[in-house]
């Protein structure tokens, strides 16, 4: 174990890949770093999109070869994919255009073909205890899926929020599919709320990871917590090459609860990020900045904080998962039921937000690229905070442009 963060070590395992893996992740930091912009002052909403800005920081000139998408898009639902999912929280594209969906209350993992919508369940992830808004949550597949057939898995503990790895065996029985758990991350605080929970590897192959203050907002700040936190790990759970504070996991903080997480067609990463009474926020994400929660609750002119590229007032967002197609960043609202149009000009907004599917399916969780100009996106109904309606919960297919 890593004394300091209770990290496994495996040195036997990574000794011969890590001289590679510090080379291969450390240009794609810089790659990413370099273009990550602070905050730009981008025009105010209107009635989709609540929005007030302040000047604090300069935008960066716009990059030559970068094409900027229409102002107003349009999504269209193609089918439903799958009906009568319970708590569906984390989603993962298989290889052969199926689906694995994780339910936060029943803590378990189930297969849905991506033609058919046939559920099969792999299994009960054990350990995981599910209470408020923990349980399992994000799930990603290995960027080696293919020979390792992982897929790692952030859930709630009796203890603390951690991640975890498991072997997925196709050859078994249904429900007996899952791997013993192998920890790969632990300590991470948990609570009744803010538990964060969105897992995702990026370009560079290391694992992304948002967290929250779990109700303690002097966490955020803390830069020795995990909670209120994006983080960058190595597969084997390690902190990733080339982080911005050393020997730390500890990718970007001041955040309050990161459920989105996507990078667009350079490599640079956007996260979204619920806040408390007045400002949800999506922010472009610098390596090492301060995202100001709690001294800061989305734009504001106090120096050394990275404001957010957009903002929405509570009722109108409650961002959970986030997805890059099209030029746009689309965004999953929970109280806000709603999908987020977001059109990107680097790392700020080139037009206002449009909403999409205003309360016509209920609280959104979850959306996955799908290829092309297509996503998939997931309801979530049956988490507790609303009725839920004949055939909740479900996945969508949408083509969007």
């Amino acid at each position: 174990m890593y004394d300091k963060w209770n990290l496994p070590r495996r040195r036997d395992k990574i000794v011969q890949r890590r001289a590679v893996t510090a080379v291969l992740a450390a240009a794609a930091l810089l790659l990413t770093a370099g273009c990550s912009s602070d905050d730009g002052g981008s025009p105010g909403g209107d009635g989709s999109a609540s929005s007030s800005r302040t000047n604090g920081q300069t935008s960066p000139p716009e990059r030559s070869g970068e094409q900027t998408p229409p102002a107003k898009g349009s999504v269209k639902v193609l089918r439903t994919v799958a009906t009568g999912l319970k708590t569906p929280w984390g989603l993962a594209a298989l290889p052969d255009g199926d689906l694995l969906v994780s339910s936060r209350d029943e803590a378990t993992i189930t297969r849905v073909d991506g033609k058919t919508g046939k559920k099969t369940e792999l299994g009960e992830v054990p350990g995981v205890s599910p209470a408020g808004e923990g349980g399992l949550l994000g799930i990603a597949l290995s960027p080696e899926y293919a020979s390792d057939h992982m897929i790692y898995a952030y859930f709630t503990s009796a203890s603390d929020n951690r991640i975890v790895r498991m072997i997925y065996d196709e050859k078994k029985p249904s429900g007996e599919q899952l791997g013993a758990p192998d920890t790969v991350l632990r300590g991470i605080p948990k609570g009744v709320i803010h538990n964060g929970g969105r897992i995702a590897f990026g370009p560079d192959k290391m694992l992304y990871a948002g967290t929250g203050e779990s109700g303690d907002t002097g966490l955020s700040q803390d830069k020795e917590s995990l909670g209120g936190k994006i983080l960058r790990i190595t597969p084997e759970g390690e902190p990733a090459p080339g982080n911005p504070f050393p020997d730390s996991p500890v990718y970007s903080y001041g955040h309050r609860n990161v459920q989105g997480l996507a990078w667009d067609s350079k490599q640079r990463l956007f996260a979204s990020e619920f806040g408390q009474n007045t400002w949800d926020e999506l922010n472009a994400i610098k390596p090492g900045d301060n995202y100001g929660w709690p001294e800061a609750e989305g734009r504001s002119d106090e120096g050394g904080f990275h404001n957010p590229l957009e903002q929405w007032s509570t009722d109108e967002a409650s961002p959970s998962g986030i997805a890059y197609a099209e030029g746009s960043i689309w965004m999953a609202g929970l109280r806000g039921q709603r999908l987020w149009r977001i059109p990107l000009k680097g790392t700020e907004a080139s037009a206002e937000p449009q909403a999409f599917f205003e309360g016509k399916y209920g609280r959104l969780r979850t959306v996955l690229p799908a290829g092309e100009n297509r996503l998939w996106l997931v309801t979530s109904n049956t988490d507790g905070r609303v009725e839920p309606k004949d055939g909740d919960d479900r996945i969508l297919e949408l083509e969007v442009s």
